[in-house]
């Protein structure tokens, strides 16, 4: 008797599982950018990526108040 429990409590996760997965509304995006940025919305950044991130942008130099080919050309 347990053998056939086992497989109807096996069946039954299977039909929960496909009944939840139905449930969900599915997703349509008609660019691939838009599907990374609701993937980017919905995904949290581990907090030692967010601290590297933000040492390595502390190291960058300051933006530079004129465009490179005006201090160039010197105007």
């Amino acid at each position: 008797m347990k053998p056939q429990s086992k497989l109807n409590s096996q069946e039954q996760a299977q039909e929960q599982s496909a009944e939840q997965q139905t449930q969900r509304p599915a997703l349509e995006f008609a660019t691939p950018e838009e599907m990374l940025r609701h993937d980017a919305l919905h995904t949290p950044v581990p907090p030692a990526l967010a601290s590297r991130l933000k040492e390595s942008l502390a190291q960058l130099p300051a933006p530079a108040r004129r465009p490179w080919w005006r201090r160039l050309l010197g105007q």
